[in-house]
């Protein structure tokens, strides 16, 4: 379809090959600038319309691919049966649509579906249905946005949840270990008594014994003097 569309199709069937500039909605063909202008001046195709290429290319790829020609026939579409929804040749209308009553031409079809019902119908479902997505998706962007926020508001209060639990736990712990320094001194003053009057019945004890070895010694001297 892109070498039709680029490629020049009065020229290409003289097997000159020149870059198309317009294309013919008629004749369903690009045409370069020489020949468009013999295509203008033609009775036969002066009253055909152009477009751009450029803006022709624009144009989603599925209308791109819709032919104008009968892949049967090799005919351009005259006529569309709206019988059988579809458009129809010299020749088709003759072999197979012939007892086909609601018979129009392609242009009167076009010509009138721009204001049709269907058209507008359509135009408003889509519009209906292009809101409803920019509805959704604004909403799903809020809800992005709002997840986002929830998020930091949440590792913020747990941040400062953590700073006052920190907080707690070191008051506890000056607490506690002011208690155990506390509890630490008394033992250690009571300690220090118990110690203190160990040493001193140490001392006493010493102080018997020195004074009964004396009274021992003695004792021994003055029963010798004694007995002799």
């Amino acid at each position: 379809m892109s070498s039709k569309l680029t490629v020049c199709g009065v020229c290409n069937y003289r097997n000159i090959n020149k870059p198309s500039v317009v294309w013919c909605l008629e004749c369903d063909e690009g045409l370069c600038g020489e020949c468009k202008e013999h295509h203008a001046a033609s009775r036969g195709t002066r009253e055909h319309i152009f477009v751009q290429i450029s803006e022709y290319q624009k144009l989603p790829s599925n209308i791109l691919e819709i032919t104008q020609t009968c892949p049967k026939h090799n005919e351009k579409y005259q006529i569309f049966c709206k019988k059988h929804d579809c458009p129809c040749c010299r020749r088709c209308v003759v072999e197979t649509h012939d007892d086909c009553r609601e018979l129009n031409a392609i242009g009167d079809v076009i010509r009138n579906v721009k204001s049709s019902s269907a058209f507008l119908e359509m135009e408003h479902m889509l519009a209906e249905l292009s809101e409803n997505l920019q509805r959704i998706r604004k909403g799903r962007q809020n809800n992005i946005k709002s997840l986002k926020e929830n998020k930091t508001t949440i590792e913020r209060e747990i941040q400062q949840t953590r700073v006052l639990i920190n907080n707690h736990l070191d008051k506890l712990q000056e607490s506690l270990m002011k208690e155990l320094y506390a509890a630490e001194e008394k033992e250690n003053q009571k300690m220090s008594r118990l110690l203190s009057s160990i040493q001193e019945k140490e001392r006493e004890i010493i102080e018997f014994q020195t004074n009964l070895n004396k009274i021992k010694q003695h004792a021994s001297q003055t029963s010798r003097h004694f007995w002799l």
